[in-house]
């Protein structure tokens, strides 16, 4: 169209903000074009004068050059999978009586309904309590160190309890030399990281312990060069999975990987078989390791000063809290939110706890919901229509620094996926992280009733985005 049609063209007015304005202009027979946009900052005027500070161009320049140090250190991460060990002598700070837990920290009496089951349940199998009841008394007791794994070099699905007899992962960051750990998939629905703690579910973890966690401890033994886990990470990506709730092809990568060195062990075949057919009960064999290995990648990016970029974002199903890198360790916390999606027949809304679990460092990597354009049949599971899925994907490059070239998405063109969450665009835009996630039953003892889409309460980024320009500006 040249310039000169445009004074032929039907005209149309642009609608910014309300949409009551909108309504009035189809009130008298126009269409407007609709624009999705909010004021910065939400329009709050403490957050439009941190955004302001943070500008300015002598700080904004120093904040650019810190977050591309991040970046840089987020793609050039290289998670290697070495070994197996139990958690009391490989998780730093593990004790007996430490029970680590997923997300900000939080005493015992304020958890979640599913965080208590998990805990007592875990107790139980510890041998520190006769039952439930008991357990209970002991975890209300002060008796007990309770600790976030985000501060234990760890993270933990869901519930994320590990206790020290529980077998872990040991990922190690080849190219910055950090470790991370977490535990292993209990694979049903019916599981202790679930709030699910019955004898079945004690049964199951005393198998773990005793026999699935020694056989891939073995076989890591005789894999003297250890596993890729970025390659692997993306050959899952490109065979349809986003690596938080789908994981068909990463399961049957990493298992494919280890099978040849289980077969080498010297556990009877009966172990081997029961390994084999544990693995090949659930696609999600597969998940932890993909959390451990964004862990070990966002770690290399914290501590950074200046930088604005989104290193935790982590969950116990009552405070969501993240952390960033010019920040350090510091939480910025605030309420966890529902997860709308479709439900188990027999449960309705109602039933659900709230947001849970350290599995949201996927999307804080990269992956998970923000890679949902890999993985369109991921609707099936959290519910939304494939053309969501996509539009996921494409809308998170306005919250993030860059795109990891390692990792990408072949449906957009191969595009790498996105990565480094930039608080100052959060605010700046108004788009909060997109995280897709499992539902577990708010009360203890039931286990995972559905899973769909979230998002972090934007209290989280208002008041990290305050404690930047305090800092910085």
């Amino acid at each position: 169209m040249s310039i000169n049609d445009l004074f032929t063209s039907a005209l149309k007015p642009v609608n910014l903000g309300l949409d009551m304005f909108a309504d009035d202009l189809r009130a008298q027979g126009v269409e407007p074009v609709l624009m999705d946009w909010t004021p910065p900052g939400g329009g709050d005027p403490e957050m439009i004068s941190a955004l302001g500070r943070l500008e300015r161009p002598g700080v904004a320049e120093k904040i650019d050059a810190a977050n591309q140090v991040a970046l840089e250190r987020i793609l050039s991460s290289q998670p290697f999978l070495e070994g197996f060990g139990q958690a009391i002598d490989t998780v730093p700070g593990m004790t007996a009586k430490t029970i680590l837990h997923a997300g900000p920290p939080i005493e015992f009496t304020r958890m979640s309904g599913p965080m208590q089951g998990a805990v007592t349940g875990a107790l139980v199998f510890e041998g520190l309590a006769g039952d439930l009841d008991e357990a209970f008394e002991l975890a209300a007791s002060g008796e007990i160190d309770f600790s976030p794994c985000h501060e234990h070099q760890s993270v933990g699905s869901m519930a994320g309890v590990t206790s020290a007899s529980m077998w872990v992962h040991r990922v190690v960051n080849r190219t910055h030399g950090n470790t991370a750990y977490t535990n292993l998939s209990e694979q049903l629905s019916k599981i202790l990281r679930f709030g699910a703690n019955d004898q079945s579910v004690i049964d199951r973890l005393n198998w773990m312990r005793d026999v699935f966690g020694p056989v891939l401890a073995g076989a890591m033994e005789l894999n003297a060069d250890g596993i890729d886990l970025r390659l692997m990470l993306s050959q899952a990506l490109h065979m349809g999975d986003e690596a938080h709730n789908r994981n068909v092809a990463g399961t049957t990568l990493l298992i494919q990987a280890l099978a040849p060195y289980i077969l080498e062990t010297d556990f009877t075949t009966k172990e081997k078989r029961e390994v084999f057919d544990f693995v090949a009960s659930s696609d999600y064999f597969s998940g932890p390791t993909w959390m451990v290995a964004a862990k070990a990648s966002m770690d290399a990016a914290n501590g950074i000063e200046h930088s604005t970029v989104v290193t935790t974002m982590a969950r116990n199903g009552v405070d969501f809290g993240i952390r960033v890198s010019g920040t350090g360790d510091q939480w910025f916390t605030g309420p966890a939110q529902q997860v709308v999606g479709p439900m188990f027949a027999g449960y309705t809304p109602a039933d659900s706890g709230l947001d849970m679990g350290d599995s949201a460092i996927t999307e804080t990597f990269g992956i998970g919901g923000f890679a949902m354009a890999a993985a369109p049949a991921i609707v099936a599971l959290v519910g939304g229509t494939v053309e969501e899925a996509m539009g996921y994907s494409r809308t998170m490059n306005a919250i993030t620094t860059g795109n990891n070239p390692n990792i990408t998405i072949p449906a957009l063109d191969f595009m790498g996926v996105p990565s480094g969450i930039d608080v100052r665009k959060v605010m700046e835009t108004g788009i909060l992280p997109i995280i897709n996630t499992a539902i577990a039953h708010k009360d203890p003892g039931i286990g995972m009733i559905g899973a769909g889409i979230t998002h972090p309460p934007v209290g989280a980024f208002r008041d990290a985005l305050t404690a930047l320009a305090d800092r910085i500006a």
